[in-house]
């Protein structure tokens, strides 16, 4: 069985002094593949130089976070623009509005936000769409921007049923289910259970969401197992098919060549 990890920080700090045995020990469970979401120009080379010295298992993504979003934005987008100019990246992310944390800049938010999907657009890129107790104000940019070139994800989804639909609806996006979905009082494992396999990816957002019973340390990509597991649990469908399905939609939507 092959996995990909569609949502991976191995880029991070936290990863610095084993982040080769953390790939291997991945692989060894299938986990074959890891996309790699950018977060602002601090971490841009990171990313790059991570993607660089694991060339056959990492892809890096580009793009500016909602929590990095401040008065510097402008400067932060001309960053993405020049990335990409110079370097081969495989989609626009992590992008979006996150309301969790700080309120400040939300309309420098979906400024950044609706840029980012214009680009990607522009580019025929997939976005990773980040959407922290941000549904409607991501909803209502995304349906006056969709069309038949957008494509991409709803990293970490942990929505309802009826946004789940409306995220299903535009046509060209799946949604990333990760380490909560196994969390006994999340409620995720009842909206997973009306989803289709098809509209699935499997991330981890590693270092962070670490699923049961590795929750409380530290999450790897090896981890993705029990989540691919947790799925199989719920849909009542073989890990074989789970990982089989979600691994075509990864590579399909990042277009990345097995």
């Amino acid at each position: 069985m092959i996995f990909v990890d569609s949502h991976s920080h191995i880029f991070d700090k936290d990863f610095d002094l084993d982040r080769a045995d953390v790939i291997k020990k991945a692989a060894a469970l299938g986990i074959k593949y890891h996309i790699l979401p950018n977060i602002d120009s601090t971490y841009s080379d990171r990313v790059l130089d991570t993607t660089n010295a694991f060339k056959d298992s990492c892809f890096p993504l580009i793009g500016l976070h909602p929590t990095s979003v401040s008065n510097s934005y402008e400067a932060e987008l001309a960053h993405v623009d020049q990335m990409l100019l110079t370097n081969k990246y495989y989609g626009i992310g992590e992008i979006g509005i996150d309301l969790y944390w700080d309120k400040t800049y939300l309309e420098l938010q979906k400024i950044a936000f609706r840029y980012q999907l214009k680009l990607a657009k522009k580019l025929g890129l997939p976005v990773v769409i980040h959407s922290r107790n941000s549904f409607d104000e991501i909803f209502e940019i995304v349906d006056q921007e969709n069309d038949s070139t957008l494509k991409g994800v709803f990293h970490a989804f942990t929505g309802t049923d009826e946004q789940y639909q409306h995220i299903i609806g535009y046509g060209g996006f799946k949604v990333g289910i990760g380490g909560i979905v196994t969390y006994k009082n999340s409620g995720l494992d009842k909206v997973v259970a009306n989803m289709d396999i098809s509209q699935i990816l499997l991330e981890t957002d590693s270092p962070y969401l670490t699923p049961v019973p590795k929750r409380g340390q530290r999450n790897e990509s090896q981890y993705l197992i029990y989540i691919a597991n947790k799925i199989s649990e719920i849909l009542g469908i073989p890990l074989e098919d789970v990982a089989r399905i979600t691994t075509k939609n990864s590579l399909e939507l990042f277009n990345i060549k097995e």
